[in-house]
């Protein structure tokens, strides 16, 4: 039959439309992922091993089962005990999670790589341990390891097609909507790449960006 990629405007609707979605759904995950990071690092670092526990477990849990699986157990799974959440919330929360893990383990050793004398001259000039961390520690570790986060946004980034399995319209399932009416899975797949291709060539500007301005913190 051919390849026809004049058929891809007639669709263009639906593919920007899945886009935005990708796009909100990676922005909000990614926000939160390097929030929870962040949280995650500081609280597995504490002395006190009661607090320390519990986040480890659950660092364990994410990292040590498929994202696919964490979909579904949120989305489907959590209705059986109450929590009913539709398909987009589910899809944040589980990506936020997974990669929160990972990027916790980034902005530790990040942390525990920064000199001890920055705390303890931040200790010595009133600072309590909160702020020492959140003004002076934190901003230098996760300067120090903005490429290593930048790699995982963008793995998050194209890990958000999971997502389409419970129904959330991101571009890849948008996509599959357009071949399902045009028959023309070459077309919309080839299509869908060159976005996803964009969508990255976009974040990595992001982060070298971002890499430049987080040098003033080192």
């Amino acid at each position: 039959m051919g390849l026809d990629f004049t058929i891809i405007p007639s669709y263009l609707d639906i593919l920007i439309t899945g886009t935005y979605w990708t796009v909100a759904l990676s922005t909000l995950s990614i926000f939160f992922s390097l929030v929870g990071g962040v949280f995650f690092a500081v609280v597995q670092l504490n002395r006190h091993a009661i607090v320390r526990w519990p986040f480890s477990g659950i660092a364990w849990l994410f990292m040590g089962t498929p994202l696919l699986l964490q979909l579904f157990l949120i989305y489907f799974g959590l209705v059986q005990i109450g929590i009913d959440l539709n398909a987009f919330t589910a899809g944040v929360i589980a990506l936020s999670l997974h990669f929160a893990v990972y990027n916790a383990d980034i902005i530790k050793s990040a942390i525990v790589a920064v000199d001890k004398g920055q705390y303890e001259a931040s200790r010595s000039v009133g600072l309590s341990q909160l702020q020492a961390m959140r003004k002076v520690i934190v901003p230098q570790a996760i300067a120090n390891v903005t490429p290593a986060l930048g790699n995982m946004m963008i793995a998050l980034l194209k890990e958000s097609s999971l997502v389409s399995v419970i129904g959330v319209m991101e571009l890849t399932l948008s996509s599959q909507r357009a071949i399902s009416d045009s028959f023309r899975p070459f077309e919309f797949y080839i299509a869908a790449a060159a976005i996803y291709y964009i969508l990255n060539l976009g974040l990595e500007y992001g982060v070298r960006n971002a890499e430049r301005r987080s040098a003033r913190y080192r």
